[in-house]
Protein backbone atom coordinates (compact mmCIF):
# COMPACT_ATOMS: atom_id res chain seq x y z
CA UNK A 1 0.00 0.00 0.00
CA UNK A 2 2.71 2.71 1.22
CA UNK A 3 5.03 1.31 -1.86
CA UNK A 4 2.13 2.38 -4.38
CA UNK A 5 0.67 5.67 -3.06
CA UNK A 6 4.50 6.54 -3.39
CA UNK A 7 4.45 5.43 -7.19
CA UNK A 8 4.47 7.61 -10.26
CA UNK A 9 1.18 5.86 -10.82
CA UNK A 10 -0.33 7.61 -7.84
CA UNK A 11 1.07 11.01 -8.60
CA UNK A 12 -1.20 9.77 -12.59
CA UNK A 13 -4.33 8.57 -10.26
CA UNK A 14 -3.62 12.27 -7.98
CA UNK A 15 -3.92 14.41 -11.23
CA UNK A 16 -6.25 12.44 -13.37
CA UNK A 17 -8.70 12.99 -9.98
CA UNK A 18 -7.88 16.80 -10.51
CA UNK A 19 -9.15 17.35 -13.57
CA UNK A 20 -12.17 14.98 -12.32
CA UNK A 21 -12.70 17.63 -9.38
CA UNK A 22 -12.64 20.20 -11.73
CA UNK A 23 -15.47 18.39 -14.17
CA UNK A 24 -17.98 17.69 -11.02
CA UNK A 25 -17.59 21.43 -9.83
CA UNK A 26 -18.48 22.49 -13.43
CA UNK A 27 -21.16 20.11 -13.62
CA UNK A 28 -22.48 21.28 -10.20
CA UNK A 29 -22.41 24.78 -11.03
CA UNK A 30 -24.57 24.08 -14.13
CA UNK A 31 -26.85 22.69 -12.07
CA UNK A 32 -27.05 25.43 -9.74
CA UNK A 33 -27.29 28.06 -12.63
CA UNK A 34 -30.30 25.62 -14.96
CA UNK A 35 -32.61 24.43 -11.30
CA UNK A 36 -31.25 26.85 -8.40
CA UNK A 37 -31.78 25.22 -4.95
CA UNK A 38 -34.97 23.82 -3.89
CA UNK A 39 -35.10 26.64 -0.41
CA UNK A 40 -36.85 25.83 2.29
CA UNK A 41 -39.32 27.66 4.81
CA UNK A 42 -35.99 28.50 6.86
CA UNK A 43 -35.34 30.83 3.53
CA UNK A 44 -38.83 31.70 1.82
CA UNK A 45 -41.41 31.61 4.67
CA UNK A 46 -44.80 30.28 4.89
CA UNK A 47 -47.33 27.68 6.10
CA UNK A 48 -46.43 24.62 8.03
CA UNK A 49 -49.25 22.51 9.20
CA UNK A 50 -48.61 18.47 10.25
CA UNK A 51 -51.29 15.82 10.64
CA UNK A 52 -51.62 11.84 10.73
CA UNK A 53 -54.01 9.99 9.09
CA UNK A 54 -55.25 6.59 10.83
CA UNK A 55 -54.78 4.42 7.66
CA UNK A 56 -51.47 4.34 5.67
CA UNK A 57 -51.34 5.72 2.51
CA UNK A 58 -48.96 6.34 -0.42
CA UNK A 59 -47.13 9.47 -1.51
CA UNK A 60 -48.98 10.11 -4.75
CA UNK A 61 -52.09 9.65 -3.83
CA UNK A 62 -52.26 11.89 -0.81
CA UNK A 63 -50.22 14.48 -3.25
CA UNK A 64 -53.68 13.99 -5.58
CA UNK A 65 -55.82 14.43 -2.46
CA UNK A 66 -54.48 17.80 -1.73
CA UNK A 67 -54.16 18.95 -5.18
CA UNK A 68 -58.05 19.09 -5.23
CA UNK A 69 -57.79 21.40 -1.99
CA UNK A 70 -55.18 23.21 -1.71
CA UNK A 71 -54.67 25.59 -5.21
CA UNK A 72 -51.75 26.72 -4.73
CA UNK A 73 -48.38 24.88 -4.93
CA UNK A 74 -47.06 22.74 -1.80
CA UNK A 75 -44.49 20.64 -0.62
CA UNK A 76 -45.86 17.20 0.52
CA UNK A 77 -43.43 15.28 2.77
CA UNK A 78 -44.13 11.63 4.67
CA UNK A 79 -42.55 11.52 8.05
CA UNK A 80 -43.30 8.03 8.99
CA UNK A 81 -44.56 5.11 7.36
CA UNK A 82 -47.81 6.54 5.64
CA UNK A 83 -49.49 8.18 8.88
CA UNK A 84 -47.32 11.09 9.29
CA UNK A 85 -47.27 14.26 7.15
CA UNK A 86 -45.86 17.41 6.61
CA UNK A 87 -47.52 20.10 4.26
CA UNK A 88 -45.37 22.92 3.75
CA UNK A 89 -46.73 26.13 1.18
CA UNK A 90 -44.79 29.53 0.13
CA UNK A 91 -45.60 32.64 1.99
CA UNK A 92 -46.11 33.96 -1.62
CA UNK A 93 -49.56 32.02 -1.53
CA UNK A 94 -52.84 34.07 -2.33
CA UNK A 95 -55.80 34.97 0.07
CA UNK A 96 -58.21 31.38 -1.15
CA UNK A 97 -54.96 29.30 -0.16
CA UNK A 98 -54.12 31.07 2.97
CA UNK A 99 -57.66 30.56 4.33
CA UNK A 100 -57.20 27.27 3.11
CA UNK A 101 -53.75 26.77 5.27
CA UNK A 102 -55.37 26.78 8.53
CA UNK A 103 -56.06 24.05 10.02
CA UNK A 104 -59.53 23.53 9.21
CA UNK A 105 -58.87 22.58 5.42
CA UNK A 106 -57.47 18.76 6.83
CA UNK A 107 -61.82 19.20 7.70
CA UNK A 108 -61.87 18.74 3.29
CA UNK A 109 -58.75 16.32 3.55
CA UNK A 110 -60.56 13.81 5.96
CA UNK A 111 -63.70 13.19 3.44
CA UNK A 112 -61.58 13.93 0.26
CA UNK A 113 -59.46 10.35 2.06
CA UNK A 114 -62.50 9.44 3.59
CA UNK A 115 -60.33 8.78 7.12
CA UNK A 116 -59.38 10.32 10.47
CA UNK A 117 -56.91 13.39 10.00
CA UNK A 118 -55.55 14.62 13.11
CA UNK A 119 -53.93 17.71 13.14
CA UNK A 120 -51.06 18.18 15.17
CA UNK A 121 -49.22 21.29 14.69
CA UNK A 122 -49.88 24.45 12.16
CA UNK A 123 -47.63 27.87 12.08
CA UNK A 124 -46.97 30.50 9.88
CA UNK A 125 -43.00 30.55 9.67
CA UNK A 126 -41.69 33.81 8.61
CA UNK A 127 -38.33 33.87 7.23
CA UNK A 128 -35.42 33.81 9.12
CA UNK A 129 -32.66 34.28 6.27
CA UNK A 130 -33.26 37.38 4.45
CA UNK A 131 -31.47 38.98 1.02
CA UNK A 132 -29.37 41.38 3.27
CA UNK A 133 -28.69 38.47 5.93
CA UNK A 134 -27.54 36.22 2.44
CA UNK A 135 -25.73 38.87 1.29
CA UNK A 136 -23.60 39.57 4.74
CA UNK A 137 -22.64 35.69 5.24
CA UNK A 138 -21.88 34.76 1.48
CA UNK A 139 -19.53 38.57 2.30
CA UNK A 140 -18.37 36.70 5.88
CA UNK A 141 -17.64 33.50 3.72
CA UNK A 142 -15.74 35.31 1.53
CA UNK A 143 -13.72 37.08 4.13
CA UNK A 144 -12.99 33.57 6.01
CA UNK A 145 -11.47 32.28 2.88
CA UNK A 146 -9.11 35.32 2.36
CA UNK A 147 -8.01 35.25 5.70
CA UNK A 148 -7.46 30.85 5.46
CA UNK A 149 -5.38 32.16 2.14
CA UNK A 150 -3.58 34.07 4.04
CA UNK A 151 -2.67 31.92 6.86
CA UNK A 152 -1.95 28.94 4.78
CA UNK A 153 0.22 31.44 2.56
CA UNK A 154 2.15 32.69 5.60
CA UNK A 155 2.06 29.60 7.73
CA UNK A 156 3.03 26.95 4.76
CA UNK A 157 3.56 28.19 1.01
CA UNK A 158 1.23 30.28 -1.50
CA UNK A 159 0.58 27.43 -3.60
CA UNK A 160 -0.53 25.00 -0.85
CA UNK A 161 -2.90 28.24 0.54
CA UNK A 162 -4.58 27.63 -3.36
CA UNK A 163 -4.79 24.79 -3.31
CA UNK A 164 -6.43 24.51 0.62
CA UNK A 165 -9.16 27.52 -0.70
CA UNK A 166 -9.73 25.45 -4.18
CA UNK A 167 -10.30 22.27 -2.46
CA UNK A 168 -13.02 24.14 -0.19
CA UNK A 169 -14.68 25.83 -3.08
CA UNK A 170 -15.10 21.90 -4.47
CA UNK A 171 -16.34 20.28 -1.43
CA UNK A 172 -19.14 23.46 -1.13
CA UNK A 173 -20.18 23.49 -4.94
CA UNK A 174 -20.87 19.75 -5.05
CA UNK A 175 -22.53 19.95 -2.16
CA UNK A 176 -24.76 22.54 -3.45
CA UNK A 177 -24.75 20.86 -6.86
CA UNK A 178 -26.37 17.85 -5.36
CA UNK A 179 -28.77 19.44 -3.65
CA UNK A 180 -29.43 21.59 -6.97
CA UNK A 181 -29.65 18.66 -8.61
CA UNK A 182 -31.60 16.42 -6.41
CA UNK A 183 -33.79 19.25 -5.73
CA UNK A 184 -33.57 18.64 -1.75
CA UNK A 185 -34.83 20.89 0.18
CA UNK A 186 -32.24 23.32 1.56
CA UNK A 187 -32.78 24.63 4.75
CA UNK A 188 -30.95 25.95 8.12
CA UNK A 189 -29.49 22.74 9.24
CA UNK A 190 -28.24 21.95 5.25
CA UNK A 191 -26.43 25.66 5.99
CA UNK A 192 -25.18 24.37 9.00
CA UNK A 193 -23.46 21.18 7.52
CA UNK A 194 -21.78 23.05 5.01
CA UNK A 195 -20.44 25.44 7.48
CA UNK A 196 -19.09 22.23 9.16
CA UNK A 197 -17.55 20.82 5.75
CA UNK A 198 -15.60 23.94 5.30
CA UNK A 199 -13.72 23.09 9.00
CA UNK A 200 -13.89 19.46 7.71
CA UNK A 201 -11.87 19.83 4.40
CA UNK A 202 -9.96 22.68 5.95
CA UNK A 203 -8.70 20.48 8.70
CA UNK A 204 -7.63 17.32 6.65
CA UNK A 205 -5.44 19.89 3.83
CA UNK A 206 -3.83 21.85 6.93
CA UNK A 207 -2.28 18.20 7.56
CA UNK A 208 -1.22 17.10 4.55
CA UNK A 209 0.44 20.28 4.10
CA UNK A 210 2.03 19.92 7.61
CA UNK A 211 3.58 16.58 6.30
CA UNK A 212 4.77 17.88 3.25
CA UNK A 213 6.09 20.96 5.16
CA UNK A 214 7.80 18.26 6.90
CA UNK A 215 9.58 16.32 4.14
CA UNK A 216 10.55 19.56 2.74
CA UNK A 217 12.69 20.71 5.33
CA UNK A 218 14.25 17.38 5.86
CA UNK A 219 17.71 16.94 3.57
CA UNK A 220 16.48 14.74 0.61
CA UNK A 221 17.17 13.86 -3.51
CA UNK A 222 13.40 13.64 -3.93
CA UNK A 223 11.13 15.14 -6.38
CA UNK A 224 8.01 17.28 -5.21
CA UNK A 225 5.74 14.73 -6.21
CA UNK A 226 7.61 11.96 -4.49
CA UNK A 227 7.29 13.86 -1.17
CA UNK A 228 3.77 14.65 -1.75
CA UNK A 229 2.94 10.98 -2.67
CA UNK A 230 4.71 10.26 1.13
CA UNK A 231 2.99 13.16 2.69
CA UNK A 232 -0.24 11.82 1.78
CA UNK A 233 1.01 8.04 2.77
CA UNK A 234 1.63 8.93 6.24
CA UNK A 235 -1.47 10.40 6.52
CA UNK A 236 -3.84 8.18 4.75
CA UNK A 237 -4.40 5.73 7.42
CA UNK A 238 -5.52 8.27 9.93
CA UNK A 239 -7.77 10.17 6.74
CA UNK A 240 -9.57 6.87 6.19
CA UNK A 241 -10.18 5.77 9.78
CA UNK A 242 -11.71 9.35 10.80
CA UNK A 243 -13.63 9.82 7.77
CA UNK A 244 -14.84 6.00 7.38
CA UNK A 245 -16.60 6.20 11.07
CA UNK A 246 -17.75 9.41 10.55
CA UNK A 247 -19.75 8.51 7.33
CA UNK A 248 -20.99 5.68 9.36
CA UNK A 249 -22.27 7.74 12.13
CA UNK A 250 -23.95 9.91 9.35
CA UNK A 251 -25.58 7.45 7.01
CA UNK A 252 -27.06 6.06 10.45
CA UNK A 253 -28.62 9.85 10.85
CA UNK A 254 -29.61 9.88 7.24
CA UNK A 255 -31.42 6.29 7.47
CA UNK A 256 -32.94 6.20 10.80
CA UNK A 257 -33.22 10.15 11.49
CA UNK A 258 -36.43 10.13 9.26
CA UNK A 259 -37.41 13.12 6.65
CA UNK A 260 -36.77 15.67 8.55
CA UNK A 261 -33.00 15.24 9.11
CA UNK A 262 -32.31 13.75 5.75
CA UNK A 263 -30.78 16.98 4.29
CA UNK A 264 -28.30 17.49 7.22
CA UNK A 265 -27.07 14.03 6.44
CA UNK A 266 -27.26 14.10 2.63
CA UNK A 267 -24.89 17.04 2.70
CA UNK A 268 -22.75 15.63 5.39
CA UNK A 269 -21.94 12.59 4.02
CA UNK A 270 -21.35 14.32 0.65
CA UNK A 271 -19.42 16.94 2.37
CA UNK A 272 -17.41 14.60 4.28
CA UNK A 273 -16.73 12.27 1.07
CA UNK A 274 -15.64 14.89 -1.29
CA UNK A 275 -13.43 16.62 1.41
CA UNK A 276 -11.63 13.20 1.92
CA UNK A 277 -10.93 13.07 -1.59
CA UNK A 278 -9.94 16.33 -2.55
CA UNK A 279 -7.54 16.80 0.61
CA UNK A 280 -6.11 14.26 -1.57
CA UNK A 281 -6.60 14.98 -5.39
CA UNK A 282 -6.90 18.60 -5.03
CA UNK A 283 -5.26 20.82 -2.08
CA UNK A 284 -2.30 18.13 -2.36
CA UNK A 285 -2.19 18.33 -6.20
CA UNK A 286 -2.20 21.48 -7.30
CA UNK A 287 1.05 23.06 -5.67
CA UNK A 288 2.51 20.65 -7.68
CA UNK A 289 1.38 21.73 -11.19
CA UNK A 290 1.96 25.19 -10.19
CA UNK A 291 5.95 23.85 -9.87
CA UNK A 292 6.18 24.50 -6.40
CA UNK A 293 10.37 25.00 -5.59
CA UNK A 294 10.54 21.43 -3.61
CA UNK A 295 13.63 23.36 -1.31
CA UNK A 296 11.19 26.56 -0.89
CA UNK A 297 11.92 25.95 3.04
CA UNK A 298 15.55 25.25 3.02
CA UNK A 299 15.77 28.56 1.44
CA UNK A 300 14.03 30.43 4.26
CA UNK A 301 16.00 28.15 6.56
CA UNK A 302 19.39 29.58 4.87
CA UNK A 303 17.99 33.13 4.71
CA UNK A 304 17.10 32.58 8.28
CA UNK A 305 20.43 31.17 9.40
CA UNK A 306 22.71 34.18 7.41
CA UNK A 307 20.45 37.34 9.21
CA UNK A 308 22.56 38.71 12.23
Amino acid sequence: MRSFLSSNRFTQLRITGFALGLVLMAVSVFGIWTKGLNLGLDFTGGYLTEYSTTAAFKQSDMQGALNKILPDEFQLTMAEGGHHWMVRQADSIDNASKEASSVPWLQLLAKELSDDVLPLDAVYMGSQVGDELIEQGGLALLTALIMILAYVAVRFEWRLALGAVLALFHDVLIVLGVFAWLQVSFDLTVLAAVLAIIGYSLNDSIIVADKLREHMKAKHNNTLDTLINRAISTTMVRTLITSGTTLTTVAAIGFFAGETLFGFALALFVGIAVGTYSSIAISSTLPQLLNMDVDHYHKMNEEQCTLP
